[in-house]
């Protein structure tokens, strides 16, 4: 085999490993949740395969001359990874609820299959390069760099560039064409070509899976670079619309009245903020979901100036498009991770810091910890509220490890949550205020009638009694997503 096509050959298919890799925790999220153990599944599944297909190619580049097999194996991995998306919208589903194990399982299906068959690929292409038992290290080390430069390309090209530019299923069916055609080439014109049988099959294999792929139907509207996006309206209220992230209720908007929250814990940031004193604020968010909290204060208190730190650049152009997010001097949107924005924004600046950005059902993980929170506090001013919302399960780890967390930087901490989550027999949201002025949680809890009854606020004493001996979060220790699982003992 000529060195340029060995070479093309084994950046070609590495490359494809990695970027499906890449693609696959987008494909699950839905599904399973965007979470460490997601990434950690996508990372687990891609090496397995990967070292399963480089031991059974090479198995069959002794048995079998490389030459009658490494078309097919190319063209017949990227028939698999056509199926790779559809394969996940088919049985998705079915893995809802079942926590990590769910998690590796539905990555497995969608991954496994096209990257073993692709790390077969290096092991036929040594066997063939190999001329002299003198430069056995020689080549072997060069077709292994190239096919980890290969996968570094694919990499980083993927993360940086592709998927700014191109959705996942887009960006699925130019690679596994690529891959499909590569692989009917190289059996054509590779001496000791393959029969015309398996190649029609294969080319049946390839239209068939490309077709599945462009007619599978996804739930997303519109696929961001971090989520797939919906915008749904709601069947009893008109003017309502419910912005839906990876399958969760992210946000909630009334286009024709800023100033009503459907969901309950945009009810109690209004209890919080009520308590203020009166007049416009200047307030600074993390993260923009459907944008209900800047048009909410920008109702009931004109003149509020909101600054919204979004990490996805399609969550704006969403709101602008169908969720009546107009920006302009009071609201400005900045683009990019809030724990990088922020140390940017000038010291004692921000009456209010609100906290409500979510990746799955976790906050993430950089956003919870001590020196983030200093940061926090670094941009309020004197007597400013954070504001921050968490979602956490019993026995309430990851809840209570952020009361902590805050009570280690602000005076005064106080919990708002329904009497069920409070108590840890049910799980739910939270709202955490923290502040250097002391918390009227009596009056904050007095503002809950009618369907929010069941809510209370504690602050203080009792807010120090909810976090008790908690795990303080730290950038070098800050377990979020081990915390909100179940199946993980509670860190103290």
């Amino acid at each position: 085999m000529p060195a340029p096509l060995a070479a093309f050959l084994v950046v070609v298919s590495s490359a494809a490993v990695l970027v499906l890799e890449v693609l696959v925790s987008r494909l699950v999220a839905p599904y399973v949740g965007l979470t460490l153990e997601t990434y950690t599944a996508a990372i687990g599944v891609a090496l397995a395969a990967i070292a399963a297909g480089a031991s059974f190619g090479g198995r069959l580049a002794d048995l079998v001359d490389p030459r009658r097999w490494l078309g097919p194996a190319i063209a017949l991995g990227g028939g698999l990874l056509l199926a790779a998306r559809p394969t996940v919208f088919a049985v998705g589903d079915s893995f809802r609820g079942y926590g990590p194990a769910g998690t590796v399982v539905l990555v497995l299906l969608a991954v496994a299959p096209a990257a073993l068959v692709l790390s077969t690929v290096t092991p036929g292409v040594v066997k063939l390069r190999l001329r002299d038992l003198a430069e056995t290290g020689k080549t072997v080390g060069r077709l292994s760099a190239l096919g980890t430069l290969g996968a570094l390309g694919g990499t980083f090209l993927t993360g940086f560039v592709l998927l700014a530019a191109f959705p996942t299923s887009t960006l699925l069916l130019l690679l596994g064409g690529l891959l499909v055609v590569t692989g009917l080439v190289c059996a054509v014109v590779i001496p000791r070509a393959v029969q015309p049988a398996p190649l029609v099959a294969l080319l049946a294999l390839a239209a068939t899976t490309g077709s599945w792929l462009v007619v599978a139907d996804s739930s997303c509207q519109v696929e961001t670079r971090y989520y797939c996006a919906s915008v749904v309206a709601d069947p009893l209220r008109a003017s309502g619309r419910t912005l839906v992230l990876d399958g969760l209720r992210h946000s909630y908007v009334d286009l024709a009245e800023p100033a009503h929250l459907e969901f309950s814990y945009t009810r109690r940031f209004a209890d919080v903020l009520a308590e203020l004193p009166p007049g416009p604020l200047d307030v600074l968010h993390l993260g923009g979901g459907g944008f209900t909290l800047p048009r909410y204060l920008a109702a009931a208190r004109p003149g509020t100036r909101s600054t919204v730190l979004e990490v996805d650049p399609q969550i704006p152009e969403i709101g602008r498009e169908r969720l009546g997010l107009v920006t302009g001097p009071d609201l400005h949107v900045e683009v990019g991770d809030a724990r990088t924005l922020i140390r940017s924004k000038p010291s004692g600046r921000y009456d209010v810091v609100v906290g409500d950005a979510f990746g799955s059902l976790a906050v993430p993980w950089h956003l919870t910890t001590q020196e983030m929170v200093g940061q926090v506090r670094r941009v309020l001013a004197p007597g400013g509220t954070y504001l921050l919302n968490v979602i956490d399960f019993p026995p309430l780890a990851f809840a209570r490890a952020e009361t902590q967390t805050l009570l280690r930087s602000f005076a005064h901490v106080a919990v708002v949550a329904p009497f069920r989550v409070l108590d840890g027999s049910d799980g739910g949201n939270l709202v955490l205020v923290a502040s250097d002025r002391p918390i009227p949680a009596d009056a904050i809890a007095a503002k809950n009638p009618g369907s929010d009854r069941d809510y209370t606020a504690v602050g203080d004493a009792l807010a120090r009694a909810f976090a008790g001996r908690a795990h303080v979060l730290t950038d070098d220790d800050a377990p979020v997503d081990q915390l909100l699982t179940p199946y993980r003992p509670t860190r103290r």
